[in-house]
C-alpha cells in the first residue's frame, strides 16, 4: 500500500467527504495530494486538528471555493487577478513541484526514453501513432522501440496538471497552440480519459504500450516509468529535485499580481521543463471565520514545518522570502 492510500485508508484525508470529523475543510488540486496528506497526518498528530481535503481537481476546487462549501479552493492553474477580484478571492503558491510524461513500454527503464516537447505535442495531436515513430526513433538511437501504437492518456476532469502540461505542449509545439492551446480542459484530438493524477497513474500502470502525464510523487509512489526531456534551451533533463529547483529559480513572485506565476519552459541548462506550482484559493471575507482562522493555522505550520515532509516527496517548498510576502498578504487581505 502505497502512502497515498495508507492516508486515505486512515481517514486523514478523504477523497471524498466521509463522516471524518475535520476542522478545516478543502478541495480542488491531485496534483499536490500527497504533500497536503503528509502534511495533515503530522498536524494531526501535533495539534488534534484535522483536514478533510477531497482531492477531486482543480476545476471542482475552484467550483466549491467559488460556492463556500470549502474553507479552501487548491488548484494548479492559478486565477488571475481580476477574477480574483470578481469573486473575493485571495491566491497564493503553497509548493511547487514537477509533471513529467510517464510510459508502460517493456524493457524501457525509469529517464530511458528521451523526448522533445514537438514530439510530446505529436503523440498527443495523434500524429506520431507508433513507438517506433522516426521522430522518437531520432531521439532514441540506442533504444530498441516497439512496433505497436501508442495508448495516449489524459485527463478526463477539469486539472491543473493539465493546464500546466498544455502550457508547455503550447510553448514547445507551434501546432498544439494553434489546434488545442491551454485550458485545465481542452478538446483533445486523441487519448482515453482518466480521473485525476490518480486515475492517469492507475491507467498507465495497467496499460502497454500508454503515455500519460503526471505529478512527479504519483509516478515514483506507482513505480511508473518518467522519460526524459530536452528542455528549452536544447539540454536532456531527468525530473530530479535539482532541475525542479533550477525551474523555480526563474520564478518572479514579487511582482506578480495574485501570485499569477507559470513555470512551464523555463530557460537554463538544467531546467526541467513542466515545472509547476499549486495554490490555495480563499475568501477574503469568509463565512465561518474560526475555520479560515484554522486553515491560515496549517498553512502556517506547513510553511514553517513542512519543508523537509515536501523535500521527500520531491516538491520544492516556497523560499523563505515569498512565505514572508504570503504571510503579509493573509495580514492585509483576510478579515478577521
Amino acid at each position: 500500500m502505497n502512502f497515498v492510500k495508507a492516508i486515505v485508508a486512515a481517514g486523514l484525508v478523504a477523497a471524498s467527504t466521509s463522516a471524518f470529523a475535520a476542522d478545516i475543510t478543502g478541495a480542488g488540486a491531485t496534483f499536490p495530494f500527497p504533500i497536503y496528506s503528509k502534511w495533515a497526518d503530522a498536524y494531526k498528530k501535533e495539534t488534534g486538528n484535522g483536514l478533510n481535503y477531497q482531492s477531486i481537481g482543480s476545476g471542482a476546487g475552484i467550483k466549491q471555493i467559488q460556492a463556500k462549501t470549502v474553507t479552501f479552493g487548491a488548484t494548479d492553474a492559478p486565477l488571475k487577478a481580476e477574477q480574483l477580484e470578481k469573486d473575493g478571492l485571495i491566491q497564493w503558491p503553497m509548493v511547487m513541484g514537477a509533471i513529467v510524461p510517464v510510459v508502460n513500454l517493456e524493457g524501457i527503464k525509469p529517464g530511458e526514453l528521451v523526448l522533445s516537447g514537438e514530439v510530446l505535442g505529436d503523440i498527443y495531436l495523434g500524429k506520431i501513432k507508433k513507438w517506433d515513430d522516426a521522430a522518437i526513433a531520432k531521439l532514441n538511437p540506442k533504444l530498441k522501440l516497439p512496433t505497436d501504437a501508442i495508448t495516449v492518456v489524459r485527463r478526463s476532469d477539469g486539472s491543473g496538471t493539465t493546464f500546466n502540461f498544455t502550457d508547455y505542449l503550447s510553448k514547445a509545439n507551434a501546432e498544439w497552440k494553434t489546434k488545442v492551446g491551454t485550458g485545465t480542459a481542452v478538446e483533445w484530438p486523441v487519448g482515453v480519459g482518466a480521473k485525476g493524477n490518480e486515475g492517469v497513474a492507475g491507467n498507465i500502470s495497467q496499460t502497454k504500450n500508454a503515455i500519460g502525464y503526471v505529478e512527479y510523487a504519483y509516478a515514483k509512489q506507482n513505480k511508473l516509468t518518467h522519460t526524459g526531456l530536452i528542455n528549452k534551451v536544447g539540454k536532456t533533463v531527468q525530473p530530479t529535485m535539482e532541475s525542479f529547483q533550477a525551474a523555480a529559480a526563474n520564478a518572479d513572485w514579487a511582482k506578480a499580481p495574485g501570485y499569477y506565476v507559470i513555470l512551464t519552459d523555463q530557460p537554463g541548462d538544467a531546467s526541467w521543463p513542466i515545472t509547476a506550482a499549486t495554490f490555495i484559493l480563499m475568501h477574503k471575507a469568509s463565512t465561518d471565520k474560526a475555520a479560515a482562522q484554522e486553515a491560515i493555522k496549517f498553512f502556517k505550520w506547513s510553511f514553517e514545518k513542512g519543508g523537509k515532509m515536501a523535500e521527500e516527496l520531491d516538491y520544492i517548498p516556497m523560499p523563505e522570502p515569498v512565505v514572508k510576502l504570503i504571510e503579509k498578504t493573509w495580514s492585509s487581505e483576510i478579515k478577521s
